[in-house]
């Protein structure tokens, strides 16, 4: 007989990281009712794993893989066609973490640097932590979060932020 979550720990799991798995299938998908249902996705494939987290590091990295993962595949997908035009971005379930205006600008950034800017500057992973989770390595993670940071503060000057 395999390990399977109890109620109490899966409701504990899913309010400890509903909010980074749900950004980051928005960020993925940009599109708020399949983010939403790539995160369900990602907590239903949580509770029927074989074996239990080694730790909550482990549980963590566990998640941010599997919504990385459940995203790709959704936008690969045949019936992929439709996608939800800006206006659906304000009516967020989950509230950004900044400013609607830097969020949007983060969000029109390319996939690599939207989802290394969210893991290092939202999450607080470091580069080697970002790149053993994407299998890449840390230095093309460091080039990413520099080209990212870049492009979004170009992105920022064209929409007149002036920077203090």
């Amino acid at each position: 007989m395999g390990y399977a979550l109890t109620a109490e720990e899966a409701a504990a799991l899913y309010r400890r990281y509903v909010g980074m798995v749900y950004q980051i299938c928005l960020m993925l998908l940009k599109n708020v009712p399949d983010a939403e249902d790539a995160a369900q996705t990602v907590f239903r494939k949580a509770m029927e794993r074989k074996e239990p987290f080694r730790d909550p590091e482990h549980e963590r990295a566990w998640l941010i893989v599997t919504a990385k993962n459940e995203c790709r595949d959704q936008l690969k997908h045949w019936w992929r066609t439709r996608r939800a035009g800006e206006e659906s971005l304000r009516t967020l379930s989950c509230p950004p973490p900044e400013g609607d205006d830097l969020r949007e600008q983060i969000w029109a950034l390319p996939e690599k640097y939207r989802l290394a800017l969210y893991l290092h500057y939202y999450q607080g992973y470091t580069a080697q932590e970002i790149g053993d989770l994407l299998g890449r390595s840390p230095s093309t993670v460091r080039t990413w979060l520099v080209q990212g940071r870049e492009k979004l503060k170009s992105r920022l000057e064209a929409e007149g932020y002036e920077h203090p």
